[in-house]
């Protein structure tokens, strides 16, 4: 066999095991980042509804541990009938429900939304009146650090808590984001339903407006149904 041919064995060979090593790291590496976005996912759950101290630093098993404990995952359906997660079906939403001593305390409303550079992903929890915010929080998104980004930061997320998302007179108005402070730019009747928006990132409340108001309109039957059942 000639050099030339035996160098093309070679490198051939090596391009094999390189793409073989590749793909085994690859498939290793997504099983791990699927389940750091699960324990995200669960960790930013559990933030929603105050069951974890943001300064303090918790193990995987203590995060699925205090989940496992405090959150159930369940669907409605259009007329806002809570039913089981068993029954999956397309025209059914998620929802979690914050459960303490068999009785619920909050129902948590996955946020998936669009904001100003991609998709922002997020909780907010809503007591078991259907109108009080009891938590916001966002485990993805695509904002600018430092402006729009703001709305991963603690300061920006709990603003929501005791908002409302009904007005006075008990009607769906949803939740939004002034621009600039509330006290300045809202009218004092209707700042039980705004936050303080982010200096520089007026697109992005602008989004985040709209979104907050597209997924909390749908969740509206079961608000409606926990405002029934008070």
């Amino acid at each position: 066999m000639s050099d030339k041919l035996k160098s093309f064995g070679f490198a051939f060979i090596l391009c094999l095991m390189c793409s073989l090593l590749l793909t085994l790291a690859s498939s290793g590496l997504k099983a791990y980042q699927q389940r750091n976005i699960l324990l995200d996912q669960h960790k930013n759950l559990l933030k929603s509804v105050g069951l974890i101290d943001e300064a303090q630093r918790y193990t995987p098993v203590e995060i699925k541990t205090l989940y496992d404990k405090n959150i159930k995952k369940v669907r409605v359906d259009a007329e806002g009938t809570i039913i089981d997660d068993a029954r999956p079906s397309d025209k059914n939403l998620k929802l979690y429900l914050y459960m303490k001593a068999g009785v619920v305390e909050s129902y948590i409303v996955p946020i998936d939304t669009q904001g100003l550079w991609g998709k922002i992903h997020g909780y907010m929890a809503i007591e078991k009146d259907g109108s009080t915010i009891n938590g916001f929080t966002v485990y993805q998104h695509n904002e600018t650090p430092g402006l729009g980004g703001e709305i991963e930061k603690q300061w920006f997320q709990k603003n929501f808590v005791g908002k409302k998302i009904v007005d006075q007179k008990g009607d769906f108005v949803s939740i939004s984001i002034s621009r600039g402070q509330v006290k300045d730019t809202v009218k004092p009747e209707r700042r039980i339903n705004y936050v303080d928006g982010i200096s520089g990132a007026t697109l992005t409340g602008k989004y985040l407006t709209t979104g907050l108001r597209q997924v909390l309109s749908g969740y509206e039957p079961v608000s409606i149904h926990f405002r029934k059942h008070r």
